[in-house]
């Protein structure tokens, strides 16, 4: 999970707000065309265009606008942008395995879901370099139970993260070149595009860490 500083709230969704009156109300329900994908641009964009929870590479066809908060709670206001995030996978092929939004649903529990906007969320989570993802303490029952309702450590991520590794453990680079390699790979492309399990390649290659 990758800390998400968030933009300001794009000025489409802010002139649709404005056209509220006695016979219309703006609502997620009715966020559609031009306006919502002006919504979804700006969350990847912001995101680096990867998953808000997992990090696998967003795809504009295979996402969604998550709410933090689910929406379905009634105290919480859907059109509220800073709770607003984008999570892979759209409408899930049958048999897929779900995870990140689609497998938190309306679970919420704010003293122990981690959010991806909380500066310091990537401490929580430890990487194996067999693409395992752990709670960083033993006792951290926050980092436990997001790992459990989002599904991060489901064999599909463990595959993938471990995919993402494999090229850094090549023995044929030099200290020179692998230094060059890692720090290539955590930056924003021209397109400002993070690479996928960002944090993952962060915690095992940028602090020392050997295989």
């Amino acid at each position: 999970m990758k800390y998400i500083q968030k933009g300001g709230e794009p000025p489409e969704l802010t002139d649709w707000k404005a056209k509220s009156n006695v016979n219309w109300k703006p609502t997620f329900e009715n966020l559609s065309g031009s306006v919502k994908a002006a919504v979804k641009h700006a969350l990847m964009k912001e995101q680096g265009f990867i998953c808000c929870y997992c990090e696998c590479r967003l795809e504009n066809e295979d996402s969604h606008i998550e709410h933090f908060k689910p929406q379905r709670l009634a105290k919480f206001d859907s059109l509220d942008y800073w709770n607003m995030l984008c999570s892979c996978q759209s409408d899930l092929k049958r048999g897929a395995p779900r995870h990140c939004g689609h497998l938190k649903g309306d679970w919420f529990d704010e003293d122990l879901l981690i959010s991806p906007l909380q500066s310091g969320c990537e401490a929580r989570f430890a990487y194996l370099f067999n693409g395992e993802i752990l709670a960083v303490h033993k006792d951290d029952k926050g980092a436990d139970e997001t790992i459990k309702q989002l599904g991060l450590g489901i064999p599909k991520l463990i595959a993938l993260r471990q995919r993402a590794i494999e090229p850094f453990l090549d023995q044929q680079l030099s200290d020179d070149q692998f230094e060059r390699f890692v720090n290539g790979y955590l930056r924003r492309d021209e397109q400002g595009m993070y690479p996928a399990f960002f944090t993952t390649i962060s915690y095992l290659f940028s602090r020392g860490a050997t295989p």
